[in-house]
């Protein structure tokens, strides 16, 4: 497992240590250090269009747009013989979550989903597993007739985007399809809120048994939480969801104050951290924060300068590993903030994912500490539960380094893994 910056030789962190069998892709769950995603998946269609277009599909300008597969079939086999689209991605937030982590850590992870079991050229799962890392294993995908899900942007000559957006069998998957013993071996499961919209689709309660394995095997869960308003409509049972199961819930700002009611970040993550261990939450323009829990006796006060806000002195102990609130003798609550990275890019090219990058670097870092603790486990870095290997503001810097990568190219997943060495940085960085 790569990762990333300076390390302490004191906390040897074995990167280059041969393994003893061959690479492969699929997972191992007594040999391998991965983590595990639930996803809707759907690939990402871009096309200009003319306003003419809309109206033949009946398709209403500047909206979401819900169509059935026929139609959904009519527009891409319309848009291909205008050769009117630029872009596949693949898509789902989760799939983009589990990509940029093995991208990161350049190793395994697992997607569980639906693919279609016949896949041709030019197809939408064809696209996506074309745009996806070879590091996630798609063995424990289940087979349907139909398509994925494809979410069609038509963009019009004024610059209007338009989405008509085309489900196709992306959410039958169903509770045979969810392995026990891949989740019980992972170092964490992340799942998004999404599937909470459809009460009469399998992939409702597939989520709940991956949730209810999760917890039942002490795996650190994660959970996303979609749109501010999916929150809205489903708000009492996501609160339920996240009291009963997740460890680290990830947000933006408006979908933390459709939960909480609380517009300000810090005062809505302070209201989380009542039922999870970890939040992440990005706010645009004003950067991200990243909260949770660490014991009174370990916690470690930063050398940064000290910050208020609606908290006076918030991140005063940012330098505290994160811990699970149970496993605390005398839980401390823990808040850091960074600004976006170099201040943003000069161009922001694509918002799409950003949020999904910040997340994979937590990811990344949370199953390095299980990959630590499992090669080196007498190592002062596990003197006690710490859930990751790096303190909070470690943490927040690299989640907003992998944001930024994404805000400053096209496509919403990492195309690579970030820089070895980074030029922002001065040389007698790398020399200490």
């Amino acid at each position: 497992m790569k990762f990333p910056g300076r390390r302490k030789l004191k906390h040897y962190f074995p990167v280059s240590q041969p393994k003893p069998v061959l690479p492969t892709s699929e997972v191992h769950p007594d040999k391998d250090t991965y983590i595990v995603g639930l996803d809707e998946t759907i690939v990402d269609v871009v096309a200009n269009v003319s306003d003419q277009f809309l109206e033949t599909f009946n398709i209403q300008k500047g909206l979401s747009n819900l169509v059935d597969a026929d139609t959904a079939s009519a527009i891409y086999s319309e848009l291909t013989a205008q050769n009117s689209i630029s872009d596949h991605f693949a898509g789902g937030t989760i799939g983009n979550t589990i990509h940029n982590y093995s991208v990161l850590a350049d190793d395994k992870s697992v997607l569980l989903g639906v693919m279609s079991a016949n896949i041709t050229l030019g197809s939408p799962a064809y696209h996506y597993i074309c745009h996806t890392s070879s590091k996630v294993d798609m063995n424990h995908l289940q087979g349907v007739p139909g398509d994925i899900g494809r979410g069609i942007t038509l963009i019009t000559p004024d610059g209007e985007r338009t989405f008509a957006i085309a489900p196709g069998d992306m959410d039958e998957l169903d509770v045979d399809h969810i392995p026990e013993h891949i989740i019980a071996g992972s170092a964490a499961l992340v799942t998004c809120a999404y599937p909470l919209r459809h009460q009469g689709k399998p992939i409702k309660q597939a989520m709940l048994k991956a949730l209810e394995y999760a917890h039942l095997h002490h795996v650190p869960t994660v959970l996303t939480l979609g749109t501010k308003h999916l929150v809205e409509d489903n708000r009492e049972e996501l609160l339920e969801l996240i009291k009963k199961y997740v460890n680290v819930l990830a947000m933006n700002e408006l979908e933390a104050e459709a939960l909480t009611g609380f517009s300000d970040p810090l005062q809505a993550a302070s209201a989380i951290l009542e039922h999870v261990d970890i939040v992440l939450l990005t706010a645009g323009p004003d950067g991200m924060y990243l909260c949770g829990h660490t014991d009174d006796e370990l916690r470690r006060e930063t050398t940064h300068p000290i910050k208020s806000g609606s908290l006076a002195d918030f991140n005063r102990w940012e330098f505290s590993r994160p811990m699970l609130r149970e496993a605390c003798k005398q839980p401390v609550k823990v808040f850091s903030h960074i600004d976006p990275y170099m201040g943003g890019p000069e161009k922001i090219r694509n918002t799409n994912g950003a949020g999904d990058g910040a997340l994979s670097a937590l990811l990344h870092d949370i199953s390095a500490n299980h990959f630590h603790k499992e090669v080196i486990p007498n190592s002062s870095k596990h003197l006690a539960p710490f859930l990751a290997y790096s303190s909070f503001a470690q943490i927040c810097k690299y989640s907003n380094r992998v944001s930024y990568e994404i805000l400053a190219q096209n496509a919403s997943r990492l195309s690579r893994g970030l820089p070895e060495r980074e030029d922002s940085l001065e040389e007698a960085y790398w020399e200490r």
